[in-house]
């Protein structure tokens, strides 16, 4: 796999699941965030939809920008205080339902695809 398709790939997680809060932020609430801490007021529905908007925005600049091993690894690591946050809100203070867990589904493919696209991008700038 190139570092190409693996930043697509990357961009491809922050679309999907930042268009499902831009587009659907009441299906996130519902399906997402456990009964006791789900909460349908205009603002929190604003709320989950600016960070989906956030997240294809990214995930937009994650397909028009050429990142350098440099910016794969960077990702990676800036990746790891999310997999606590994940851990907290879903067993320390259960806010995120299993379905909420598809943050850290995509969090582990993204972090996947992030040290596999060093290799790729380490790789090419060496053959350069």
């Amino acid at each position: 796999m190139s570092a190409r398709t693996a930043q697509f790939l990357i961009a491809a997680v922050f679309l999907l699941l930042g268009g499902w809060a831009l587009f659907a932020p009441s299906s996130v609430i519902s399906l997402g965030v456990t009964e006791a801490y789900q909460d349908s007021t205009f603002l929190t529905r604003f709320a989950v939809a600016c960070f989906g908007a956030q997240a294809v925005l990214f995930g937009l600049m994650a397909l028009v920008v050429r990142w350098s091993a440099r910016g794969f690894l960077a990702f990676a690591v800036l990746l790891l205080p999310f997999f606590v946050f994940n851990w907290y809100f879903h067993y320390e203070v259960p806010v995120l339902t299993s379905i909420g867990m598809l943050d850290f589904a995509g969090n582990v493919v993204m972090f996947v695809l992030a040290l596999w696209g060093w290799r790729a991008a380490r790789a090419d700038e060496r053959q350069s």
